[in-house]
């Protein structure tokens, strides 16, 4: 049962982030082909992420931020790929800020950041887990 809620939760998540794309392409008087030049990703798959039916790595969100002139950090959150309200540093903020990294190393290190934070997050959902069978 809990395994159905997490994923309604993600499949709800993918959609409002699918949902926000759409509105920040609309917003940028952008058709879906034009963003998806813009971005580097296809057009289909675009479509995809836009109907919430494919989630987008950290790299892509990290192009379609760029294009419609957002904050990747905007994107990862409604991704779900950062917590708005953890208390913690602002690291995307900070490498984004970071006038010394080239935009490919901010995608890289971006990527690698979301992954970690990814697995830990998975690790301690199941750490919760076995706790709650004791």
């Amino acid at each position: 049962m809990a395994g159905q809620r997490v994923g309604e939760h993600l499949g709800e998540r993918m959609t409002s982030l699918g949902e926000f794309i759409a509105a920040q392409r609309r917003a940028a008087q952008l058709s879906l082909r034009q963003l998806s030049e813009q971005a580097g990703v296809s057009n289909p798959y675009l479509s995809q992420i836009e109907r919430g039916l494919r989630r987008p790595s950290a790299e892509v969100l990290q192009q379609l931020a760029k294009a419609l002139q957002v904050s990747a950090e905007t994107l990862f959150v409604r991704a779900g790929i950062l917590d708005p309200d953890d208390g913690r540093p602002d690291v995307v903020g900070a490498i984004w800020a970071d006038e010394r990294l080239s935009s490919a190393q901010k995608t890289a290190l971006l990527a690698v950041y979301a992954e970690f934070a990814r697995d830990q997050a998975a690790s301690e959902m199941s750490t919760n887990r076995q706790g709650n069978r004791t």
